[in-house]
């Protein structure tokens, strides 16, 4: 499942208005803004296959899987920020199938809670499961709106220029700085005192890769607050993302390249104005977007001694790599009404204790998976069976330590050696055990399964430490005020996930903040208001 033109079939000019290293979701989304609303040329590069970054979807017989997309808050509202401004990148032509009345079930140890579409249902189910806990519960709530509303100028002080980033970046950071120098665990720990309401409201720490006593409450609450309202799934898979958006990037005379792996950034007198590319063509440019991640970026794509950061194992400038993780891709025989598979995400914690949970994990290879993240494509997407009649699919996703890896570092892709498919093989059960557990009726049903592992995410997208989330988002990052589009390096900007936040969202909404920093406009604003007249109605899917 390709998307982009190959690189050795493209026919592509010297020189672009800007070019883009990576073409996850931010890189697009700039690329995209810049070429609709400044009629710029834009050459994206992309290392792999395909581009879409962790949007992109892969193909085995019989099956397609989406490697990073799982559910999305907010689209499935059609006059919701995010709503429109897919609808604008796409021009109307991506769908939207909501997930129903459940998004998220937990589970944690023998105990089971289901969260549900609607801000005032959820509260007024943790309300009835915990009835001594109210005050606590509405406290927490209101700690997340608090923060949320703080995040729009915190991160509309990121395209600012450098003149006004002082006493003016200050004050619309500060709002956001109070909630972000906390942990989840500081704020939630003050609201209520029940352990398995901590853990029940800390739950999705899964979906930024922190538990609450390492993670900022800010970005725990842009996570919750981003799904309070239920979630949705793209129509035709997470792949149909990018490709509804590369019309608007070719149509401009851009071109979105794939298998074009970037080896370095060019500067000629401290500036940006070019990259060369794996067979050592250079390709020049006004710019320079990259959408690969601060870590590569400033880590191996800027000569050494033009490095404005400190980048090594430990992170960039003292902002650690976030965790790394692994994903069992599961074939099914059978549709998913056949198969019993849920529409809803769940979560598989061994107890309410995340922050126990997580150490053992990462100390004790015999120790319990610290989250296990099941997921169910097949199941919400309206379009699969049109795809890959009676077959289903199922995902189970987790975090384990570089380290396990370390051995296999410098070998091939696809040729590791057998002590290392022993240990792929092992995991792999493990996986599937948790699977099984919860979805007894689909032993037997099996007849595809594949493991990606933190040497899979570095090969295909670069992260250097086999990292999910790219920068940790822990309250050291949102305290650093040098993750912003614009870098000390002048004509080299940043997109994606490290300027705003994990997820697709946040990488969206990164991309949007490069490219208003590049045009000192807020092109967010832009996107919101230019939606398309096409718009279609998320597709209902029957529960």
């Amino acid at each position: 499942m390709s998307i982009g033109t190959p690189y050795k079939r493209a026919v592509l000019a010297d020189r672009y208005d800007t070019i883009v290293i990576g073409s996850g979701i931010g890189g697009l989304a700039a690329a995209s803004m810049l070429a609709r609303h400044r009629g710029e040329r834009v050459l994206v590069l992309e290392r792999h296959y395909t581009a879409g970054g962790f949007t992109h979807s892969f193909r085995r017989p019989g099956f397609d899987w989406d490697v990073g997309v799982h559910y999305i808050g907010e689209v499935h509202r059609e006059r919701s920020q995010l709503r429109r401004v897919f609808d604008h990148l796409s021009d109307g032509d991506l769908e939207w199938a909501s997930m129903g009345d459940v998004y998220d079930r937990i589970e944690l140890g023998d105990r089971r809670f289901d969260y549900v579409t609607g801000f005032s249902r959820l509260r007024d189910s943790l309300v009835s499961e915990f009835p001594s806990e109210a005050s606590g519960i509405d406290g927490y709530f209101s700690a997340v709106r608090a923060s949320n509303r703080a995040s729009m100028p915190f991160f509309a002080e990121k395209i600012l220029p450098s003149f006004l980033s002082g006493t003016v970046g200050a004050a619309l950071r500060y709002p956001a700085m109070r909630q972000a120098k906390q942990t989840t665990a500081d704020v939630v720990h003050s609201l209520v005192r029940d352990p398995e309401l901590r853990g029940l409201l800390t739950a999705q720490w899964g979906d930024y890769g922190l538990p609450p006593s390492q993670s900022s409450f800010f970005i725990h609450a842009m996570v919750a607050g981003h799904y309070f309202n239920g979630a949705a799934y793209p129509v035709g898979g997470a792949s149909r993302i990018a490709e509804t958006m590369l019309p608007a990037i070719e149509g401009a005379g851009g071109a979105v390249v794939v298998r074009a792996g970037v080896e370095r950034i060019i500067l000629e007198k401290g500036r940006a104005v070019g990259v060369e590319v794996e067979d050592g063509r250079r390709f020049d440019a006004k710019r320079i977007i990259s959408d690969a991640g601060a870590a590569l970026t400033f880590g191996k794509l800027l000569p050494e001694d033009a490095r404005p950061f400190r980048v090594d194992d430990r992170g960039v400038d003292g902002v650690a790599p976030s965790v790394a993780h692994l994903s069992l891709y599961v074939g099914l025989e059978g549709t998913p009404e056949e198969l019993g598979l849920p529409m809803h995400n769940i979560w598989v914690y061994p107890s309410a204790d995340h922050d126990a949970n997580f150490q053992r994990a990462l100390h004790e290879e015999s120790a319990p998976m610290a989250a296990a993240f099941l997921s169910f494509a097949a199941a919400r997407d309206p379009d699969f069976q049109n795809r890959h009649p009676g077959h289903s699919t199922a995902e189970v996703v987790t975090f384990a330590p570089t380290r396990w890896f370390e051995p296999y570092r410098d070998s091939r892709w696809g040729k590791r050696g057998e002590d290392y498919d022993r240990l792929k093989q092992d995991l792999s059960d493990r996986l599937a055990s948790i699977l099984y557990k919860q979805l007894p009726q689909l032993e037997g049903k099996v007849v595809h399964a594949e493991l990606s592992t933190p040497l899979t995410t570095s090969h295909f997208a670069g992260h250097p430490q086999g990292e999910i989330y790219g920068l940790a988002h822990d309250t050291r990052r949102f305290a650093s005020r040098w993750l912003r589009p614009e870098t000390p390096i002048p004509g080299l900007y940043l997109a994606g996930a490290d300027i705003c936040s994990a997820g697709v969202a946040g990488g969206l909404m990164g991309g949007l903040l490069c490219a208003s920093a590049i045009t000192r406009s807020n092109l967010i604003a832009v996107a919101e208001r230019g939606a398309t007249a096409t718009r279609r109605e998320p597709v209902a899917v029957p529960a």
